[in-house]
């Protein structure tokens, strides 16, 4: 997938307003530096790629007048993330006919990723996600970390952004003020057909110093920009 191949009725959402608190810094995550730009900045420049324009940076409050990307539409988010996507989905043109939710902390995504997402749209997906085969057996546990079960792993994924959307879903999945973790599982819990797509390693989210550090040598590694992927 290239720049040539930029379809008009796709938009995309950068969700950057969370706090990072996981992440032990006073600076949140997706604002820190990696490489020559900050993590924010990576994960801006791939939706610019595919969508030109049609992009809504989500951030905190205090970041309205000091986000500095690219972005061309910047919004103020709300306490939680589905708040912030509802906020960046009132910016989105009524016309979009696809959006992508992208986590800014995952600045390294492949456009080969975005790729599938939508050939699987095109299929007849109402949504589509990321997502990578866990190698680790899971144990289901209860707050005093008694094992309850042991579920089979064959049939569990690891779920990564962006996620694609058919836009008109998206926007009635979240008029009810809905919560959920990622915006799929609205889609899922409405009864839309959600289909998963390979991920790629390179999807990581900054979570930990740890993953960032990752991310960085990966960068320097040339990631992700392969001369075969280059938007």
């Amino acid at each position: 997938m290239n720049r040539s191949a930029e379809r008009p009725g796709l938009w995309a959402i950068v969700v950057a307003a969370g706090s990072g608190a996981r992440f032990g810094s006073e600076i949140a995550k997706q604002f820190l530096p990696l490489g020559e730009r900050r993590v924010v900045d990576h994960s801006v420049a791939l939706m610019r790629s595919l969508c030109g324009d049609r992009v809504v940076l989500v951030v905190a409050p205090e970041r309205i007048d000091d986000h500095g990307t690219d972005a061309m539409r910047v919004v103020v988010g709300g306490s939680t993330r589905s708040e912030s996507v509802r906020a960046g989905l009132a910016a989105v043109a009524s016309d979009a006919a696809f959006v992508l939710v992208h986590d800014a902390a995952r600045p390294l995504v492949p456009v080969t990723v975005v790729g599938r997402l939508l050939e699987a749209l095109d299929a007849g997906a109402d949504a589509a996600v990321p997502g990578l085969a866990l190698t680790d057996t899971v144990k289901r546990v209860d707050r005093a970390g008694l094992v309850l079960e042991t579920p089979d792993r064959a049939s569990l994924m690891a779920v990564q952004t962006p996620q694609a959307f058919r836009a008109d879903i998206l926007r009635r999945v979240h008029a009810a003020d809905s919560e959920a973790t990622d915006d799929a599982a609205l889609v899922e819990a409405a009864g839309g057909r959600v289909m998963v797509v390979a991920g790629d390693p390179l999807a990581r989210k900054v979570t930990t110093d740890e993953d960032l550090v990752w991310l960085r040598a990966q960068l320097v590694a040339g990631a992700p920009q392969r001369e075969e992927e280059r938007p």
